[in-house]
């Protein structure tokens, strides 16, 4: 009896030593200047297009986390945008940063799994009001058939605060994928897609 005694307390130690040993990176250590430096280079990226948040000024300049950073991955063949108060069908996926453990990102949310295809992506309906402002900027620049990758500063998202979910932590400027498939006015109805 005895003997089992030690050789649990020998166990005990064993695993203590060893996650008080362990060097495990913090995936997410200097948040919010990482993200501050990926807002940076966003904004120096001269490839990509540099959109004014519509909350902002349109007049003034403004900081680099006044913008969302676009790279066109489609274009559509539609000629009208969606206004604030309308809806629109998308297929979208939403990565942070990258880490070190997720090099393109961690994916927090996605309408799709693995490669985008307008024939087998699923979309989802959203009120453009009802999004965060990066996300509703780059909805009013779109045209149906667009496919944007969209770089949203943390102040165009959730700011200094986590999402109410909690997959999303404070700080965290945000990657969208954005496919736009149709949209429509109040009062305007569609058919159920899929």
């Amino acid at each position: 009896m005895v003997m089992g005694v030690s050789l649990f307390h020998l166990l005990t130690f064993s695993l203590i030593s060893c996650s008080e040993d362990s060097t495990e990176e913090d995936e997410y250590a200097n948040w919010e200047e990482r993200n501050d430096a990926q807002t940076n280079q966003w904004a120096a990226n001269s490839a990509l297009r540099k959109i004014k948040c519509y909350t902002k000024d349109a007049t003034t300049t403004g900081e680099n986390s006044d913008y969302i950073y676009v790279e066109v991955l489609e274009t559509g063949s539609g000629t009208e945008n969606p206004m604030f108060t309308d809806s629109v069908w998308v297929a979208y996926r939403g990565r942070l940063i990258p880490t070190t453990s997720y090099p393109d990102g961690a994916v927090f949310d996605q309408s799709y799994i693995g490669d985008f295809s307008w024939h087998t992506a699923d979309f989802s309906k959203f009120c453009v009001s009802a999004l965060v402002s990066g996300f509703t900027t780059a909805l009013l620049e779109m045209h149906p058939g667009d496919r944007w990758r969209v770089h949203i500063p943390y102040m165009l998202g959730y700011g200094t605060t986590a999402s109410s979910s909690g997959t999303i932590p404070a700080y965290s400027d945000l990657t969208f994928d954005i496919a736009l498939l149709d949209f429509w006015h109040p009062g305007e109805t569609r058919p159920e897609f899929k």
